[in-house]
C-alpha cells in the first residue's frame, strides 16, 4: 500500500490541467446567439409571415411573444447556472413566471378560438408543419446546449434538464411565429402547446442517465 507521501507524489505527477469554465451568463449568451442565428436563418428561408407587425396590435399575441422571449433568455441562463455546483437551486424559479405567462397566453388563445369557432376550429391547418418545425429547431439547439452543460451530471441533472427544455421550447415556438401564418387555427395552437410539452418531456426523460453518459470523467 502506497504511503501518503507516495500518493501525493503520484497525484501531482499525473494531474492534468483543468480549464475553468466561463461564467454561466457568458455561456448562456453564446448559446442564445446561436439560437437567434438559427431562427433567423430559418425565418429568412421560409419568409417573414405577412402581417407580423400588425399582429402585435393584439395584446394577447404581444404578451405571448414577449413572454416566450423572456422564457428563452431566463431559462437558458438558469440552465447554465444550475449546472454549476456553487450556484443556488433557486435559479430554477427564474423562468417559471415567464413560462406561465407564455403558456397562459397560448392557452387563452385556444379557449378564445374554441368559443369563437367551436368544433370547426379543429381543422388541421398547418398543425403538422408547426409540430415538426418546433421539434426540428429544438433538436440541434438541444444537442449544443447538452454539450455545453454536460458537467451538470453530478450536480442537478433534472433541474438543468427542465430549464433547458423550457429554453428550447420557447425558442422553437417563439421562432416559429416569425414565419407561421397569422391566422392560426385552434388546432395549430393546440399543436404548439403539445410540441412544447414534448420538448420539455424529452429533456427530462432519462436526464440522469444521459448526463452520466456525457459528463467528463
Amino acid at each position: 500500500m502506497a504511503s501518503t507521501g507516495e500518493l501525493i507524489d503520484r497525484l501531482a505527477r499525473d494531474a492534468r490541467p483543468v480549464r475553468r469554465l466561463r461564467r454561466p451568463a457568458l455561456r448562456a449568451l453564446a448559446w442564445l446567439a446561436v439560437a437567434a442565428l438559427l431562427v433567423g436563418v430559418i425565418a429568412s428561408l421560409e419568409g417573414i409571415r405577412p402581417g407580423l407587425a400588425q399582429a402585435f396590435d393584439d395584446p394577447r399575441f404581444a404578451i405571448g411573444r414577449v413572454a416566450a422571449l423572456a422564457t428563452a433568455i431566463t431559462a437558458a441562463l438558469a440552465a447554465f447556472e444550475l449546472s454549476v455546483p456553487d450556484r443556488s437551486s433557486r435559479w430554477l424559479w427564474l423562468p417559471l413566471p415567464f413560462a406561465a405567462l407564455w403558456l397562459g397566453a397560448m392557452g387563452a388563445g385556444c379557449i378564445a378560438d374554441w368559443l369563437a369557432d367551436g368544433p370547426s376550429g379543429l381543422r388541421l391547418g398547418h398543425s403538422a408543419d408547426c409540430f415538426v418545425a418546433i421539434l426540428t429547431t429544438s433538436v440541434p439547439l438541444g444537442a449544443l446546449l447538452l454539450v455545453m452543460v454536460r458537467h451538470a451530471g453530478p450536480v442537478r441533472p433534472v433541474a438543468t434538464a427542465l430549464a433547458a427544455g423550457l429554453a428550447l421550447a420557447a425558442v422553437g415556438e417563439g421562432g416559429l411565429t416569425l414565419y407561421h401564418d397569422v391566422d392560426a387555427t385552434l388546432m395549430d395552437l393546440l399543436i404548439h402547446l403539445a410540441a412544447v410539452a414534448v420538448v420539455v418531456a424529452l429533456a427530462l426523460s432519462g436526464s440522469r442517465a444521459l448526463f452520466r453518459t456525457i459528463t467528463p470523467r
